[in-house]
């Protein structure tokens, strides 16, 4: 029995001995967090890849999968329809792309936006200019947010508008 005892023992000073390191239970949450916008990320990169491709956009040089990290890209035709809403669009203001496909952004606007900045930008608009504007945004609950808006005409490769980019953020 003293045997025994002295190998139980044994067994319990080596596992005394160890240093385990546990990864927190929350960290598996965060890592799914982490796949997930990756993942949303090159989706929304492929797909703006191929709008760019199909629209034979002339100049579509910018970083898109950088610009995902930090900002949400609306895109839309040159009737200001949209066509493309990234997958982060719901952080900022709470809306999924299948709720504003087919709207125009002015969907975001209301009785607080300023006239003014929404005047300047239907002007950037029609001389096909970029513009850059903070606007007073509405999210889909009802709260109110400024929004960093850099606004872009697209032209296809025969110079003709195709389609408007916008890549915003929560100020």
């Amino acid at each position: 029995m003293a045997i025994l005892k002295e190998g139980n023992n044994s067994k319990a000073k080596y596992f005394d001995s160890l240093k385990v390191n546990t990864i927190p239970l929350i960290s598996w949450g965060l890592s799914a967090t982490f796949q997930a916008e990756i993942k949303g990320i090159v989706s929304d990169t492929h797909r703006i890849s191929n709008l760019a491709h199909g629209k034979k956009w002339k100049n579509a040089d910018w970083d898109f999968r950088n610009k995902l990290e930090k900002k949400i890209i609306l895109i839309t035709d040159t009737k200001l329809n949209i066509v493309f809403a990234s997958h982060n669009m719901h952080k900022m203001n709470g809306y999924l792309e299948n709720e504003v496909l087919g709207k125009t952004p002015k969907m975001f606007q209301g009785k607080e936006t300023s006239v003014h900045t929404s005047s300047e930008i239907r002007e950037a608009i029609a001389l096909k200019k970029p513009f850059v504007k903070q606007v007073l945004n509405y999210k889909k609950n009802g709260e109110l947010y400024y929004c960093n808006i850099e606004g872009f005409p697209i032209f296809n490769k025969k110079g003709d508008l195709v389609n408007f980019i916008a890549f915003e953020e929560a100020a």
